[in-house]
Formats: C-alpha cells, structure tokens, sequence
C-alpha cells in the first residue's frame, strides 16, 4: 500500500505511540511520586497511610475493630487493593506510635509476619487522636470516585515524619527517612520555637548502636554505620542482644553462616535463642580470639551495616530534598499555626456563645420577652418589636444582632422562662470572658502556648520513649587484621611464582584472602603484590612472607655485592609504604648485583654474621665477623655500608642478636577501648614483654597482654595501666549492702591472662570507686556541695595493711550521696597523722 507524505511522522506527533507514551509515563511518574511512595511534609503521612487513619477515625468508638474491617472501610477512600492497605497498616501499627494494636502483629527484629487481617485488631491511640486530627482545621478533597470527603492533609502537630521515618520507590527517586527518638524531637522542636540550636540523631526500636560521624543532618550524600551489640559471654561464646536497623534475625544469622563458610570467620555454630527478647549466640572455634571474631563480625556480616539517608518529602505538590533540620523546623511552624488556627476557631465560638448568652440575659432580665405575648400582624412583626426592645442595649453587645439570633432566642421554651437563674447567667458570662482572655492571652503568646503544648506531650506520652540506640563513633576495622587465615599460600622459589595454586610446590604460610604479599629475590629486587592464584615475583627467591603495611618495627638485614664493582654492601631497613605489584631494586641497580645474606626480624633484631672471602681474593685475613647492631635502620632505597672490597664466598649467621629498637609505646583510646601506637588517649608506657592490668567498676581486675585487636570495655574501666607483679593496689569500694565505703590494699597473687578476678565484696549495687598503684597514696574525700563541701585527707598506706586480693577490707565512710574521692601523691612521707573524716 502506498504511503504518503504525512505518513512518516505518525508516530511522532503528540498523538501518535511515542507522543503518548511521553506523556502517559510523566503522568505515571508523578503519580507514584505525588499518590504513591513519598510522604508529605505537611503531616508525614503517604496517602495510603492518611486514608487508613482517616478511616479509623470515622469508625473510632473507643473500642478495637477488626483489621480486616479497616481495610474494608479504606477501601472506600484508596484506589489499590487490600494487600497494600493491610501492608501498610501493619507497618503502622509496628511502629508503636499512632496505633493500638491487639493480637499477632508480627516483629520488626525477627521478621515475623503479622496474622491474618481476620484475626488481628486496632484502634487508633490516644496521642493520634490528639495530634493529627481537627475536623475543623482539616483542608478536604472529593475521595477517587467522588463519594466521599477526604483529607488532603491531616492537621498533624508533631514532627511524625521524623518519629516514624518513611522508605519509598518512586520513578527516577527514592526517600530514605531514619526514625528519631520522640523525647529528643519534642526537646528539639521546643528548642526551634525557642530560637535554640538543635541536633537530631536517629534512633531505632531495635536498639544497637549507631555512628553518626557522617550523618550529615540527614541529606543526600551522608551516612550511618549501625550494629548489633555483640558481648563476650565467655572465652568460647558470643552473644547478640539486639539486631541492626533494618535487618531480621534470619539475616544476621544466615550472613553470620555464610562468612564462616567462606572463610572469613571460624566459628562452630550459631544459636537462635529467640523469644520474647532477642538473643543469638555464637560458639567459637577451639583457638579463635573473641575480641577477633567480634571485629570479624562487624567486617564481614550484618552485626554493621550501612545506611544512607535521603530527605525527600512531598511540598508544594513537588518533590523536594531537604534536611532533619529543615523537616523539623517545617513540623514546629506548622504546628504553631494549627495552634493559632485552633486558638481562633475557639475565641471565634467563646465570643458567639457570649453574644447569645448576653442576648439571652438581656431577653429575660429586661422582660422582652413579653414581647411574644403581643398581639402582632405577623410573626415578621414580632420579630421586629424585639429587635426594637434590645436597640437600648445594643451597645453592651460586640455585634449587631442579626435574624438568626431572635429566631433562637423565639425558640426557647416557654418554661425556661420560669426557671431562668439570672445569677447563673452571670456567672457563665464571667467564666465566657475569662476563656476569651485566655485565649487571646494565648494568642498574644503563641509561640509559649507551643511550648506549653509540646511539654504536655512529652509528660502525657514521653515515659517509656527514651532512645534505644547507643550514640557512639566506632573504630576502623582493618579487615586484613581480622581476617581468618585459611588460605594456603605455595611458593616455587626457583621459578620465581607464588600463589594459591601452586599445589605440587612448596607451601610456605597460610594466610586470608585480603593480605599483600612482601617477596626478596635472590638479585636483590623487592616486590609486595595480592594473594591470587599464581603471580610472577622474579626468580630464586630468597624470601617471601605476609606484608604488614606502615609496620616500622619489622627490619630486614641483608648484605648484597655490587655487580659493577664488586664491593659488598649492608644495609638494615624497614618497608612501609609500597606500590602494590612494582619491582623496587634494593642494590645499586647494576648488572649481576647479588645477596650474599638476607634476614627478616620481626622486632629489629640485629645478628651478628661471619663472613667468608673467597680464597682467591688478596685479602690477608680470610675470615671477618660483621655486627648489624652497629647500623643504623634506613630506608630501603639507601645504598648501605661497605663491608669488604674482595669477593665474598659466603656468609653465615653467627649469633643471633637481641632487639635494637626501644620498646613499643601504646596508648590507651577510651573512646573506642582500644590500644594503639599513634597517641591517641592516656600513655601506657613502653612495651617490650610486659603486661596490663585493667581494673573495671564491677570490682574485679584483669591482666592482659598487648595485643592489639583486642576490645575493652572504656565506659566500665576505672583504670588501666602497665602491670607492675610487685606493686601495691590500693581500692575503695561501695558495700551496698552495709551502706559504707570500704578500703583496702592488696597485691595481685593471679597470674592467668585474659581472666577477670573480682577483688571486692560480691553483692548486689556493690561496685569500685576508686583505685591505685601509688606506693604512697593520698585519699581525698569531699562530701556536701557548693560553699558546704569538707574534705578529708587519709594516708593510705599508713592506715591500712596489705592484705590478699580477696580480702573484704576495712570500712572507710558511711555513704553518702554527694561523696566525691580522688588520689593525690603525697609531697612528704613524714609519720603525720590523717585529719579523720566523721
């Protein structure tokens, strides 16, 4: 068939495929942007969720309905099916807030669906009915198929958006609103009316803890790091009380097996031993560190996961990204307008009921009302000799009066007439007037009248809504340091490979799928590159091991002969920082430049070794010994010392030597209960073999070494310092159970790492004030406050013995609330007595 011109383009205009298909997916967009997946700003609500409340308001009597009756009465008012009314309804009802619910409503930690609609109830909750409805303030809108009256917004007075949170798809955006704590959005909103700066952080009913560092305020591009809490039962066994934000306890377990399938944890078994509280706990492997696999598990499963929030709320029928800030401040101008709005409904109603109320007074004080007893034309002329009898009155009124108000007044019945108390009327028109003062007293203070509001509040629903989740800014996790070594690594020297897949060479270490390799050749080139299935370092290798990036204590020895000119060099250095897979050349660089002697020591040994000349060279003495620990430890590109001019037909370790470097210097960062090298927190000292000693608030001690993947926990410790066998500790602890301070001097007679001893009276609310290692220790006690305090000072040492660990001690003080102890090192150990402290 033939075409004509116009033909070409019939798809293109607006009429056509394409020009429809551009315009039904904007309209689809917009829908499920607008009606769909993003809340409003104005009440938080998705419309699904505005019409589910709306429906259970119309059907509110106090008592609970059928969930399966709430989805049938909001289908009156929602385009979609009742999967999606009853999904959404659940998720209200689990978030504790606005709905009361009755039955199996599933958990939000565990997964667990809710039961059928059929068999579940609700009803809204007495904060929603307080806060998010007013028929009076409430903006309306026909319903989809025009039956009904629906809400637009509802008049919410509460930043619920922020409360709740709120997740949504939409076309080409997402949102992504973390729920706040109740407490602290009512403590800020005041503060927003208040012209206060605030700060909002999440806050989750399944607790955990979660690192705000890059929260951002909530905007696009910023994020939180949330965990589980996963506490140390014992040596053998962990313990996980509480899930992440967003995660069920079947994914945490099934992500914790599948990491001890892979390799990256090695545990024995995971444990579901959830009920009414959440509690999964984990049996290590015979040999694995807790404080390790603890790490292991914030790398590698779910126990850490990372959240990226998104502000996008509805305004203006658009889209819009914004801040927590921002959304909250919006929420407290929004509510102290619907406060003003309320405020001038009712002052509008208190001075029509005093117009009605002083006309009524007026009508049977003065007698008008015989006015009905008239014989008049008609009934507009009875009308008018009223409206003549109250002219002399008018002025005591706030406003004309009108038709409407002598036909109510005509309505009275006749025997209210006899029963008419004018006292009474008085008395309501007094009480009328000192409402209307009120709320024009509020009116003139209306940001006051919010504050008030928010309080009451927070006192009528703030119990039992204080946060779940722990604030705390957690550490880095160095995945190549918690990582389990099973991986099998095989080297063929000769060939110069080194890899996974080498199963006929030789196998030189086990290591974790994430560790870089260090490898030195036999021509004096060094290279560092990623575990993988085989990889090319150079041949005869002479050495390969697992590298430790930024590791200054590592030093390698090595002696090396110059291929140019034949001369030997020695060199000690260290290896920090690399590029992975470059060859560096750690000789002069010439031809044929070869190790004589090459050693790695992992503390800075230096050896001393005995070196051989060939039997050809002109040297006069064979035989020479060379010491390492008189060189310095350089970098690994400096050329190194001359050892000898002749050639060298071998050489051999002679002694082996002792460490060169000082001893390590630690720290101890309370904010993340770690140690570290770099000076960050309290100076522990320098470590060569010793150990630590940590005393915790529970009263009991503990001896550790200086690992440094291990966990303390920082807000329990009272002290933690380098381990002395033979010094004295002096403690001061409550006894709850006598009410007195008791005082003690003890020294430690355990030697077992790793184990807690409890050194202080057992019993409940007992626990550690005090402690320390002086020798000659002053205790400074203070009770009272402000200009009352007295102070005390005891000599320690001078009052009480040195006793056993276990020991119960004497008593110090009675107890007192506002007591306050500290220690202070004596400027003299004179035999003057202690002022006694009554």
């Amino acid at each position: 068939m033939a075409k004509g011109k116009g033909d070409s383009n019939v798809f293109e205009n607006e009429t056509g495929v394409q020009g429809q298909y551009k315009n039904w997916f904007l309209d689809y967009a917009s829908y499920v942007i607008l009606e769909r997946a993003v809340p409003a700003m104005e009440d938080g609500l998705k419309p699904v969720q505005r019409r589910i409340l709306h429906s259970m308001k119309d059907m509110d009597d106090g008592r609970f309905n059928k969930v399966a009756n709430i989805i049938g009465q909001s289908m009156q008012y929602h385009p979609h099916g009742d999967a999606s009314i009853g999904d959404a309804l659940v998720n209200l009802g689990q978030k504790d807030l606005l709905i009361e619910t009755q039955g199996n409503w599933g958990d939000v930690r565990t997964g667990d669906q809710a039961a059928a609609p059929r068999y579940i109830e609700a009803r809204l909750s007495k904060f929603a009915l307080e806060v998010a409805f007013n028929a009076k303030t409430t903006r309306w809108q026909l319903s989809y198929d025009g039956r009904k009256q629906e809400p637009i917004t509802l008049p919410m007075k509460f930043p619920l958006l922020l409360a709740q949170g709120a997740d949504g798809i939409a076309v080409g955006l997402s949102t992504k609103i973390l729920p706040h704590n109740f407490c602290e959005l009512i403590d800020a909103s005041i503060k927003c009316l208040r012209g206060k700066k605030f700060e909002l952080f999440p806050d989750f009913q399944t607790a955990g803890m979660i690192d705000v560092t890059a929260y951002q305020d909530g905007k696009r591009g910023g994020k939180v790091r949330v965990r589980a809490k996963v506490e140390e039962l014992d040596k053998k066994t962990l313990v996980i009380r509480d899930v992440p934000y967003g995660v069920t306890t079947n994914q945490l377990m099934e992500s914790i097996t599948k990491a001890n399938d892979q390799g990256k944890i090695k545990i024995k078994k995971v444990i579901d031993l959830n009920a009414a509280e959440i509690e999964i706990q984990i049996e290590l492997a015979p040999g694995i560190s807790p404080d390790i696999t603890i790490d292991a598990l914030y790398a590698f499963t779910d126990c850490e996961v990372s959240i990226s929030p998104n502000v996008c709320v509805i305004y203006d029928n658009k889209p819009q990204f914004i801040t927590v800030s921002e959304l909250l401040r919006s929420s407290a101008n929004n509510t102290r307008e619907l406060l003003k709005m309320e405020l001038e409904i009712k002052l509008a109603e208190l001075q029509e009921k005093w117009h009605y109320t002083s006309l009524e007074k007026i009508f049977f004080e003065e007698k008008i009302y015989k006015e009905l007893e008239q014989k008049h034309e008609n009934w507009e002329k009875v009308l008018e000799a009223i409206d003549k009898a109250f002219v002399p009155y008018k002025k005591k009124l706030k406003r004309p009066i009108e038709r409407e108000d002598l036909l109510k007044l005509t309505e009275k019945p006749v025997r209210r007439i006899y029963r008419l108390d004018i006292n009474e009327l008085n008395e309501q028109i007094r009480a009328i007037e000192n409402d209307i003062k009120q709320v024009q007293f509020d009116l003139e203070n209306l940001t006051d009248y919010a504050v008030q509001y928010y309080e009451n509040l927070l006192k009528k629903y703030g119990k039992g809504r204080e946060r779940k989740t722990l604030l705390k800014e957690f550490d880095t996790i160095q995945v190549k340091q918690v990582a389990i070594a099973n991986t099998k690594l095989y080297i063929n020297r000769a060939e110069g490979f080194i890899g996974t897949g080498l199963k006929k060479d030789e196998l030189f270490c086990e290591c974790s799928d994430y560790d870089d390799i260090i490898a030195f050749t036999k021509s004096g080139t060094m290279k560092v590159v990623k575990v993988a299935d085989k990889v090319f370092i150079g041949k005869d290798i002479i050495y390969a091991a697992v590298f430790q990036k930024s590791d200054e204590r590592s030093t390698y020895n090595m002696i090396y002969v110059d291929g140019k000119t034949g001369i030997s060099f020695a060199k000690r250095f260290n290896v920090t920082g690399i590029t992975r897979d470059k060859e560096y050349d750690l000789t002069k660089g010439s031809e044929r430049s070869r190790v004589h002697y090459f050693s790695a020591n992992p503390n800075g040994e230096a050896e001393s070794v005995r070196i051989v000349l060939s039997p050809t060279s002109t040297a006069r003495i064979k035989e020479l010994d060379f010491f390492f620990e008189e060189m310095e430890i350089k970098g690994r590109s400096s050329i190194g010392n001359q050892v000898t001019k002749y050639s060298v037909k071998s050489i051999r370790m002679k002694e082996a030597g002792k460490s060169t470097l000082a001893g390590r210097k630690l720290w101890f960062d309370d904010k993340f209960g770690r140690l570290n090298t770099e000076g960050k927190g309290k100076y522990l000292g320098s470590f060569e073999d010793e150990k630590i000693i940590v005393f915790s608030k529970n009263g009991s001690y503990e001896i550790t070494d200086t690992e440094m993947n291990q966990r303390f926990d920082a807000e329990n410790i009272v002290l933690i310092e380098k381990y002395q066998p033979e010094q004295v500790i002096a403690a001061v602890y409550l006894d709850q159970d006598k009410k007195q301070f008791n005082i003690k001097r003890f020294v430690i007679e355990t030697s077992t790492l790793k184990t807690p001893f409890t050194f202080i009276k057992e019993g409940a609310g007992n626990y550690l004030v005090t402690v320390t290692t002086q020798a000659e220790p002053l205790l400074i006690v203070s009770t009272g406050k402000g200009q009352q305090v007295r102070k005390a000072t005891f000599k320690v040492a001078k009052m009480v013995e040195v006793t056993g660990w276990k020991a119960v001690g004497t008593k110090l003080t009675e107890f007192h609330k506002s007591i306050e102890m500290s220690w202070n090192q004596p400027a003299n150990t004179d035999n003057q007595q202690p002022e006694l402290f009554e």
